[in-house]
């Protein structure tokens, strides 16, 4: 078969591990060090993901979690069976008769590492809820004005509200006004006390709650208002944000009539959670479940297997629930894809002290979730011009006209009819948003069926058909 001149030899190795974040990172240290031939894969330029995002000569002072990065990043840095590409995007991973061949493109030029194992360390990103207004210039998810902070030291505006639901808002607005902006409130749509119906859970993770503490110390000390069972519902300007609009909520997260009032802001953050990449695990034929937080992650078992061989997985793309996990996972990940893969030793001791925190951090993510659940009131706030699908514009009244009008019964229906989820993003904004429309709209909830339908993408990550084309026979689909 020919190859193309654009492309480069292919590599070969025992473990792939897709992604440099906190369970990505951790996985190929584990692996590396049971002695498998290992290579960590990540788009950015550097390790550490989203969670520690940082610029060059970081001190780490707003960094959680610092040290263990910096232990990680030096085992990782130092380990001859482990090999880095960083800038390299994951678009593609097939199976193989020898295992895997994960397609990236690297400044454009494709490039295919083979493995005979892969682990998916894929993390996750913002999930969106659409409201009047999300559009306009100045409104960020509060995972882009967080990036923005540890990148680049730059606070996306000058007057900001931080508005959503879960514990992930405090560090976003600590960290803003640490950096000298003015955060005119935290709007936390839920009630954080529901926490205290799971004592067992905040027992076992008396650190985590210590943490959010500091934080809203920090809050108290610059001012900044903190307002439960209250959000932004709309966001007001035209080519620029120049306020927006607040409401209190009931339990159902419909806005309290009369409660509504307009706040002077420039910028505006909004996270509702997140959303778990499961592209890859989709790819490769994994099966999936709809989590406590609503999320389609991927099923795995206490291995950190997927459902399709040769397939691990670890981190926020088999549920969400934040680095500490991450780590643990990733390290179960490594040490069993090494154990399958090259019949290295098993360590018994060191899984079970493993299993036993995975289960305490598990038991803490899901009493977070119960306590910071997304009920379905918020798809009230939106008209009928309310855009669900920026890329394509498609408005909430469309996506609801496809189910009363064309009897449209799930997501992909509606996605043919209106095409929600067909435009460069395909659907990574707005695909949680449809499903949960489109599954109201047909008086039932959502369900990994209507999940999986926005979710899965044989391109997982936006590719040119330049880098495609250079590909060659060899790497064909």
């Amino acid at each position: 078969m020919t190859t193309s001149r654009a492309e480069q030899p292919v590599a070969r190795y025992d473990i792939a591990v897709l992604g440099a974040g906190p369970a990505g990172l951790s996985a190929a240290v584990a692996a590396a060090a049971q002695g498998s031939r290992t290579v960590l894969i990540d788009a950015g330029a550097r390790p550490g993901g989203q969670y520690w995002r940082h610029r060059d000569g970081d001190d780490g002072a707003r960094h959680h979690g610092w040290s263990q990065f910096r232990r990680l990043q030096r085992e990782s840095a130092a380990h001859h069976l482990l090999d880095h590409r960083f800038g390299h995007s994951i678009w593609h991973v097939e199976r193989t008769e020898e295992g895997f061949t994960t397609h990236t493109t690297c400044d454009d030029a494709p490039r295919a590492l083979r493995s005979r194992t892969v682990i998916v360390a894929t993390g996750a990103y913002d999930r969106q809820l659409p409201f009047p207004g999300w559009t306009i210039p100045g409104v960020f998810t509060a995972g882009a004005v967080q990036a923005l902070l540890k990148g680049q030291g730059v606070p996306a505006g000058k007057r900001i509200a931080v508005a959503g639901t879960g514990p992930f808002l405090l560090p976003v607005a600590t960290g803003l006004a640490e950096a000298g902006a003015t955060v005119v409130g935290v709007f936390e749509a839920g009630l954080p006390t529901a926490f205290a119906r799971h004592p067992l859970a905040a027992l076992r993770s008396l650190p985590k709650l210590a943490e959010g503490a500091g934080y809203l110390s920090t809050l108290r000390k610059h001012r900044v208002p903190y307002r439960t069972r209250t959000t932004v519902i709309a966001a007001h300007g035209t080519d620029a944000v120049t306020g927006a609009t607040v409401a209190r909520l009931d339990d159902r997260w419909r806005i309290v009539p009369g409660s509504a009032r307009q706040i002077d802001c420039d910028t505006v953050a909004v996270g509702y959670g997140f959303t778990p990449q499961t592209e890859i695990p989709l790819q490769l034929g994994c099966e999936m479940a709809r989590d406590a937080d609503g999320s389609l992650v991927a099923r795995v078992d206490s291995r950190q297997r997927g459902t399709a061989d040769g397939v691990y997985v670890a981190g926020e793309a088999c549920g969400v629930g934040g680095s500490q996990l991450a780590v643990i996972e990733g390290e179960l990940a490594g040490l069993h894809a090494s154990y399958a893969t090259n019949g290295s030793l098993v360590d018994r001791r060191r899984l079970t002290r493993l299993l036993r925190r995975r289960a305490a951090q598990r038991s803490f993510a899901a009493a977070m979730h119960q306590a910071y659940p997304v009920p379905d009131g918020w798809q009230s706030w939106l008209d009928e011009d309310t855009t669900v699908c920026r890329c394509e514009e498609v408005t909430a009244g469309t996506v609801r006209r496809a189910v009363s009008d064309l009897g449209a019964t799930d997501p992909r229906a509606v996605k043919l009819y209106a095409r929600p989820g067909m435009g460069l993003c395909q659907g990574r904004v707005c695909g949680y948003a449809t499903a949960c429309l489109v599954a109201r709209a047909n008086g039932r909830q959502p369900t990994a069926d209507d999940l999986r339908g926005m979710a899965a993408r044989p391109v997982a990550q936006p590719l040119t058909l330049g880098a495609l084309a250079a590909g060659g026979d060899d790497n064909s689909l």
